[in-house]
């Protein structure tokens, strides 16, 4: 059974960082690209960021670059998002998702993990 279990999330200033993990367990994880996914309470998915198997190719959302971060230790099962220089937008549900080669699509989501940025 596939399983992404996100941690990480927390109440955090304007300007601070935080790291949020995604522990994968079910299928072989260094076979698959993933990916960082956010919802605004209220509102729609938002693509956040993605990682290639090997970490060797990372991608971002253009509000993201140079604050975000994504990493992955495949000899560990774990995804990683370091968030800095937060703002109160992003405030959201942190997910991470698996990758469904081929459709541009994630075939497996974590239940997610709450970012709230507030003074």
């Amino acid at each position: 059974e596939v399983q992404l279990v996100e941690s990480g999330g927390g109440l955090v200033q304007p300007g601070g960082s935080l790291r949020l993990s995604c522990a994968a367990s079910g299928f072989t994880f260094d076979d698959y690209s993933m990916n960082w996914v956010r919802q605004v309470p209220g509102k729609g998915l938002e693509w956040v960021s993605g990682i290639s198997w090997n970490g060797g190719s990372t991608y971002y959302a253009e509000s993201m670059k140079g604050r975000f971060t994504i990493s992955r230790d495949n000899a560990k099962n774990t995804l990683y998002l370091q968030m800095n220089s937060l703002k109160s937008e992003d405030t959201a549900v942190y997910y991470c998702a698996k990758d469904l080669p081929g459709f541009g699509a994630y075939d497996y989501w974590g239940n997610g993990t709450l970012v709230a940025v507030s003074s």
